[in-house]
């Protein structure tokens, strides 16, 4: 009857079969892998490895072929890659600039000038001027000041106006601001304008600097004196009262050598310190910028040691400036 199961002996057999068949491992439809596959570009292509007489498979790249992966391909051109992935190259910058750690306050010691306390050599470097030796545009000149390590203590501005500065050249009157890591003004550098036109000898016609520290505080005096074969300065104090002297070489327009300039007493026995003008190079030079080397002692009067400072700048506008003319000559 159809309408009847299978009997008892049929379904025997039909469990029988079953165990007898091997299982298959494969699934009835493989799973899909390539919903999330994003098609990237064509890698380079790899050559069949031993074994594998077909080549590999498509879409599958040797470890042995580290170039074959899309990844490792150089974005422009057939270059090489210089540095890890993840690794960046840094872009050039300057240098950060390192400035010369704060000291407490010291007594009877104007503000901003304890610096000073603690060194006994400094380097004043001059910024050079591209636009000066293009233009032949007179601009406002800019040092920094730095101690034996190459840090930072002082930052020094001319503030002059153009019309002054490029009518007057190295005689113009000018106004130095000396500011510290804080952008506070610590001391002022003034000079006024002196005509040279008249005898040489006159009194009248000698440069002066005057140096404040704090500004609008009057400390002392930087006053040339006349002399036949040398550069010769006075170191003055608040009255006016000569307390050292600066004594310069026979010629300063040496070139390829130091043009030095000794700090003694006012009797010329002892030697107090110097100011060195550096020679870094016909380049240097001819840009206009210079590079002083300051000594005096550690113990020295710190007043004494921004006096002999100030000197500094006084020198550099009468002897190592140059105007357009006279670097054409």
């Amino acid at each position: 009857m159809s309408g009847l199961g299978p009997t008892a002996p049929e379904q025997q057999a039909d469990e029988m079969e079953k165990e007898l068949k091997s299982p298959d491992p494969r699934p009835d439809a493989p799973p899909d892998y390539n919903s999330h596959f994003v098609q990237g570009p064509p890698g380079v292509a790899v050559p069949p490895l031993a074994g594998y007489p077909g080549g590999l498979p498509m879409a599958y790249y040797g470890l042995q072929q580290p170039r074959a992966f899309p990844y490792c391909q150089p974005i422009c051109g057939t270059h090489p890659i210089q540095y890890q992935p993840g690794k960046y190259p840094v872009s050039s910058q300057p240098a950060p600039i390192t400035w010369m750690p704060g000291t407490t306050l010291v007594p009877n010691c104007p503000p901003g000038l304890e610096y000073l306390t603690q060194l006994d050599n400094i380097h004043v470097l001059q910024h050079f001027e591209p636009l000066e030796m293009i233009t032949r545009f007179e601009c406002n000149n800019k040092y920094d000041v730095k101690n034996s390590l190459d840090q930072m203590v002082y930052t020094v501005t001319e503030d002059t106006g153009d019309f002054i500065r490029n009518a007057y050249r190295t005689l113009r009157p000018f106004v130095l601001r000396v500011t510290d890591c804080a952008g506070r003004e610590v001391m002022k550098l003034q000079r006024p304008f002196r005509c040279t036109c008249c005898c040489l000898c006159c009194a009248s016609t000698r440069q002066e600097l005057e140096v404040q520290c704090p500004p609008g505080v009057t400390i002392g005096f930087v006053r040339d004196h006349w002399n036949l074969c040398r550069a010769v300065y006075s170191i003055q104090d608040a009255r006016r009262e000569a307390a050292l002297r600066v004594r310069g070489p026979c010629s300063t327009y040496g070139c390829g050598a130091d043009s030095v300039f000794q700090v003694t007493s006012l009797d010329g026995a002892s030697s107090v310190g110097s100011i060195i003008r550096k020679w870094n190079g016909l380049m240097s030079a001819m840009g206009q910028a210079d590079h002083f080397d300051i000594r005096f002692p550690l113990d020295l009067d710190v007043k004494m040691k921004a006096m002999i400072f100030g000197a500094c700048f006084l020198i550099d506008f009468m002897y190592f400036e140059r105007s357009p003319h006279q670097n054409r000559r």
